[in-house]
């Protein structure tokens, strides 16, 4: 290594290290302010305050790095461009690549580190850091919900909501978890949790209770309520919280994640052969793209045109003839198979929507790395550009560029979330975007200088 490349990495890493410090210490301030709630009352022992605390150091760390890296980097080449330094480089003969390399490979060395730590290390911690709310939990039990995931923990059944304020929510949807002979499906406008004692209570309100025999679709029900509870004992939440098949996506390594895709995709071909084979039992034969609107269409075309012809002249009982009690069966046993393909598409959309998840996370896992070896590339050129090494400067540039780059990023999630756009293209969206402005900034501060 020359020693103009080890004076620019030395230069880069002093500010990087406090850059990481201050900007951890900030957003561990921040959690601790939202997260104090949680311990006050509760008569836990400082040990596993402290515990919890550290546990959630690892996401902090995961979004101090990138951030610190764009900073130190302003702040390097803007001291030493505010210097002279940068002058007198290029007056020997150096490009300006030249000077910004030994930047952009420390920030290669600190991507892949990165990597390597969201892979292995942060989803190990943010799954300890839950377990450990047990001890919380065991003092004011509290279901763990987020909207737009599912919930494992409850004995018996899956959950999801659409929106959650504090204990209530809005638009949920429950699933019993796989039995051989029976499906039961509750959707609900709106909903609550209450602990008491040893008991989780889920109050539902204005919603409907289907159940489905899986090996008769004929046997079909459905229940309207105002309210329906849900009782779950603590200690089966417990048990079930301590599970590693109850990670969330944050909380799973690669491979699992990826297995757990496969498992997905396993269901959803289970349940589109069932629908498949109901479709042709009740005579469904067109080849038509298996959508809900398209079955839903055939099914109308069969209750339209296929009824039976009323020439049957003997009669079931005085009033109804024979063939309109045929016609009643055949037209609540066409309504009750429209509502099942109903909860069998919303089961598939559902699955996919979770697969979406897990794919952008496992892309998040290596955008970050990537990030930091382009927040080097902006950041340099751009503190040769403003030629001004202050900490104050380089935090103000810093922050702009990265809450840019990191709405765009929550953007891209969420639309790759609600399968509006790819996964791999709304996770590398913000960093080919990163790319595109560090390679504007590279050739303006080139001309200037």
């Amino acid at each position: 290594m020359s020693t103009l490349n080890k004076y620019l990495i030395k230069q880069s890493f002093i500010p990087f290290i406090l850059s990481v410090g201050v900007i951890t210490t900030v957003l561990f301030l921040q959690f601790l302010i939202r997260a104090i709630d949680r311990f006050l009352g509760k008569g836990l022992d400082i040990f596993t305050i402290f515990e919890y605390l550290y546990l959630n150091l690892a996401w902090i760390i995961a979004l101090s790095v990138p951030m610190s890296l764009l900073i130190s980097s302003v702040m390097t080449y803007g001291r030493m461009s505010q210097d002279n330094e940068i002058t007198a480089l290029k007056s020997a003969g150096v490009n300006l690549f030249s000077i910004i390399k030994p930047a952009l490979w420390f920030g290669s060395i600190v991507g892949f580190l990165l990597c390597l730590f969201n892979n292995f290390i942060l989803p190990d911690m943010n799954y300890n850091a839950r377990l450990l709310a047990r001890d919380i939990y065991q003092k004011k039990p509290e279901l763990t919900i987020e909207p737009g995931y599912f919930v494992d923990m409850i004995p018996q059944y899956t959950m999801i909501v659409k929106e959650l304020d504090g204990k209530e929510f809005k638009d949920v949807k429950i699933f019993s978890k796989n039995t051989s002979s029976e499906q039961t499906t509750i959707y609900a406008e709106r909903g609550s949790l209450d602990s008491k004692g040893g008991i989780i209570t889920v109050n539902l309100e204005n919603g409907e209770i289907h159940e489905i025999d899986l090996e008769n679709y004929d046997h079909y029900r459905k229940i309207k309520f105002g309210t329906h509870q849900i009782i779950i004992s603590i200690d089966d939440l417990l048990l079930n919280r301590t599970s590693e098949a109850n990670r969330t996506d944050r909380e799973m390594k690669v491979p699992a994640m990826i297995e757990k895709i496969q498992q997905n995709k396993l269901s959803i071909e289970q349940i589109k052969n069932r629908i498949t084979a109901v479709k042709q039992d009740i005579g469904i034969n067109s080849d038509n793209e298996m959508t809900l609107r398209n079955i839903i269409d055939e099914i109308e075309n069969l209750k339209n045109n296929d009824m039976p012809k009323n020439e049957e002249t003997r009669e079931y009982n005085k009033d109804i003839p024979i063939t309109e009690y045929e016609q009643n069966e055949k037209m609540r046993s066409l309504n009750n198979n429209a509502r099942q393909f109903q909860n069998e598409f919303t089961l598939i959309e559902n699955y996919e929507k979770n697969n979406n998840k897990y794919l952008v996370e496992i892309h998040k896992k290596f955008t970050l790395a990537v990030a930091c070896i382009l927040f080097t590339l902006v950041g340099a050129p751009l503190g040769i550009l403003v030629r001004k090494g202050g900490i104050t400067i380089a935090s103000a540039l810093s922050i702009t560029f990265f809450l840019i780059y990191y709405i765009i990023l929550i953007w891209g999630e969420q639309l790759a979330d609600r399968a509006l756009l790819d996964p791999a293209i709304g996770s590398w969206m913000p960093n080919i975007v990163l790319f595109i402005v560090g390679l504007i900034i590279l050739f303006l501060s080139d001309k200037k200088n």
